[in-house]
C-alpha cells in the first residue's frame, strides 16, 4: 500500500478570481500529488484545499502554495467570516496510510522551518505537532487574528513563534503549521438574521463553553443570503458524530423558532462518517461500510 498523506492548506482569499486560480494551477502542475477538492468561499473570504500524496511530494506543492500567497496576498486589505491570522492561514498535515502521526508531525515542523526562513512569516505549530500545550487548539493560536497579532507579537513572550521572526510578517501575516487527525468542517443554515441566536447554539454545542468534546463552533453571518450559520469544526467524527451535533443544533434552533434551511460539508469526509448517519437516521441493524457497494467495487480494483 502507497504511503499517503492528506494536507488541507486554507488561503485567505474566497473572493479574487486570479489569485484563486493562479494557485488552483499551480496545484495542477504537480502530478505526484493528487487535488481532491478546492472550494474557494466568498462569504469567509477563504479557499479549503485538499491534497492527497507520498509525504515529501506533498510538502513540496504545499510550500510552493505557500510561497505564492505570500507573493498575491495581502492581509491588510483582507476582510471575511472566518477567523485568520495570514495569508496562508492553516497548514495542517494527515496521516492517511503507511504514515505515523509522527511522522507527520516532523513534516509540520520542517515544512513550517523551511517556509519562516524563505519568506520571514512566523509560524505556530498546533494540535499534535505543538510545543506548547496552549497552542494545541487551533483557536487559541489565532486568537485576536492577524490584526491582534499583528498588535502583540513581538511584545507578549506568550506570542513568540515557534520558527521565524518575532515579528509579524507586514502583508502574510502569521501561519499555523500542524499534525492532526481528520476533520470534517460541518456547517449548519438558520433561517434568521440574527446572529445572537447562532452565537447562543454555537456555545451549546462547543467544547471550550460545555459542549461536544471534539466540536469546535462559532456563529456567522451569511449577509449575502440573509441568514446565519453555526460553522464548526468536528474533529473526531468516531467520538463525536455528525448526526449528534446536527440533532442538538435541530433541538436549539426550535427553542428559538428558527427553522434549520440546510447544512454542508465544505471539502472532503470520510464514508464511515455518513454511513454513522445512515444508520442512525434510518434505525439500521447491523449496518457496516462494508455494505457499500463502491467501497467493494474499489476494493476489486486493488
Amino acid at each position: 500500500m502507497a504511503r499517503l498523506i492528506e494536507c488541507v492548506p486554507n488561503f485567505s482569499e474566497g473572493k479574487n478570481k486570479q489569485t484563486i486560480d493562479t494557485i488552483h494551477t499551480l496545484i495542477l502542475n504537480h502530478p505526484d500529488v493528487t487535488l481532491l477538492d478546492f472550494t474557494p468561499d466568498a462569504d469567509h473570504n477563504r479557499t479549503d484545499v485538499t491534497l492527497i500524496g507520498p509525504p515529501e511530494a506533498v510538502k513540496v506543492v504545499v510550500l510552493e502554495i505557500a510561497l505564492k500567497c505570500v507573493e498575491l496576498i495581502d492581509m491588510n486589505k483582507h476582510k471575511g467570516e472566518h477567523p485568520r491570522m495570514g495569508a496562508i492561514d492553516v497548514v495542517p498535515f494527515i496521516p492517511i496510510t503507511e504514515v505515523g502521526m509522527s511522522e507527520c508531525v516532523q513534516l509540520a515542523n520542517d515544512f513550517a522551518k523551511e517556509f519562516s526562513e524563505k519568506t520571514n512569516v512566523p509560524c505556530y505549530l498546533y494540535e499534535e505537532a505543538a510545543k506548547r500545550e496552549d497552542r494545541r487548539n487551533l483557536a487559541d493560536v489565532r486568537r485576536g487574528e492577524y490584526e491582534g497579532l499583528k498588535a502583540e507579537i513581538g511584545k507578549n513572550p506568550q506570542k513568540v513563534p515557534d520558527y521565524g521572526p518575532n515579528k509579524i510578517h507586514p502583508t502574510a501575516g502569521a501561519t499555523a503549521v500542524g499534525a492532526r487527525f481528520f476533520l470534517i468542517a460541518f456547517n449548519v443554515n438558520l433561517g434568521t438574521t440574527n446572529i445572537k441566536i447562532a452565537d447562543e447554539i454555537a456555545k451549546v454545542v462547543r467544547h471550550s463553553s460545555g459542549g461536544y468534546r471534539y466540536v469546535k463552533a462559532k456563529g456567522f453571518e451569511i449577509k449575502e443570503k440573509g441568514i446565519v450559520q453555526v460553522s464548526m469544526n468536528l474533529t473526531n467524527y468516531q467520538k463525536t458524530s455528525i448526526f449528534r451535533v446536527f440533532e442538538t443544533i435541530k433541538n436549539e434552533a426550535e427553542r428559538y423558532g428558527v427553522p434549520i434551511i440546510g447544512s454542508e460539508i465544505v471539502g472532503l469526509l470520510p464514508l464511515e462518517a455518513l454511513v454513522d448517519c445512515a444508520t442512525h437516521y434510518l434505525r439500521l441493524e447491523k449496518f457496516t461500510v462494508d455494505q457499500v457497494l463502491e467501497k467493494r467495487l474499489l476494493e476489486i480494483k486493488k
